[in-house]
């Protein structure tokens, strides 16, 4: 039986990728921060599933982790890392916490340093391993391509993700081992929940402000209406499985006209549209 690694499992994409992977016949490594999503991930998807508890900023515990799924292959070479695990940091970028931004930049891209390096020898840059080389799927977001305003942190960490999987994917070549991005929009889960309750309060002063209460409703509403995470679970196996992916797959959901102005529009243009849309252009 084949094993891959995915990073934060307990909800969303990375819980519907593991769902997914399981009933496509793979056993899967599933890491999540608390012992309780741990036990209760157990419960729910059983033998085939093998939980592991570290947060991907602690280089210690990862290496840790990558110790036990190495016990584990008995020799054998891992069929594919997913990079799922994120966090996302909103507000004006004039005025964010640096101490935040640093955390968003922890999680989302010295995180995936720190897995990919644990895990990479055994997707086969350990020659001495049996089996063929696996694959590498980072989930980046259509924010990884485009920014949009007040979630600056988040997309900063998320075009270096892209950066740091392009660099990669060439430097992998010498094992063997692709490297694929998934850059999904807005999708379906809990997190538009946590959204929702985020304290804009901080930026009481701020002439950002009623910009800010727009936006969230605006964000939070596209979150809901977003993608099935279940979708993102296909995605993901296809990206693991089929014989020749793509180094990118786009996952958006929105109307032809609103894919083709975002495709073909100019960044100005685009700046005007976005600027009227959210009260960000002076009167």
């Amino acid at each position: 039986m084949k094993s891959i690694v995915v990073t934060g499992v307990s909800t969303g994409i990375g819980h519907a990728a593991t769902q997914t992977l399981l009933q496509k016949g793979f056993h899967v490594f599933g890491s999540v921060r608390k012992q309780a999503d741990a036990d209760r991930l157990k419960t729910q998807f059983g033998d085939k599933f093998t939980p592991l508890v570290f947060d991907v900023t602690d280089e210690a515990a990862v290496r840790t982790a990558a110790a036990e799924v190495r016990t584990a292959l008995k020799g054998e070479t891992l069929a594919g890392l997913v990079n799922n695990a994120g966090i996302a940091v909103s507000g004006p970028l004039l005025e964010v916490d640096p101490a935040d931004f640093r955390t968003q930049m922890d999680v989302n891209l010295i995180g995936p340093l720190l897995v990919t390096q644990a895990f990479a020898p055994l997707l086969g840059a350990n020659k001495s391993l049996n089996g063929t080389p696996g694959r590498i799927v980072n989930i980046s977001s259509v924010g990884g391509i485009r920014a949009m305003p007040f979630i600056g942190p988040y997309a900063a960490s998320k075009f270096a993700l892209e950066g740091f999987s392009e660099a990669l994917r060439r430097e992998l070549m010498l094992f063997g081992i692709d490297v694929i991005v998934i850059g999904p929009g807005p999708v379906k889960t809990a997190i538009w929940d946590k959204a929702e309750d985020i304290d804009i309060a901080r930026y009481g002063n701020s002439p950002y402000l009623p910009i800010l209460e727009k936006f969230q409703k605006v964000f939070i509403d596209q979150g809901r209406n977003g993608l099935p995470a279940e979708t993102l679970g296909q995605l993901i196996h296809k990206a693991l499985t089929t014989p020749k992916p793509k180094i990118r797959y786009a996952a958006v959901k929105g109307r032809l006209a609103e894919k083709i102005l975002m495709a073909v529009a100019s960044k100005r243009t685009l700046d005007n549209v976005i600027g009227k849309m959210l009260g960000l252009k002076p009167q």
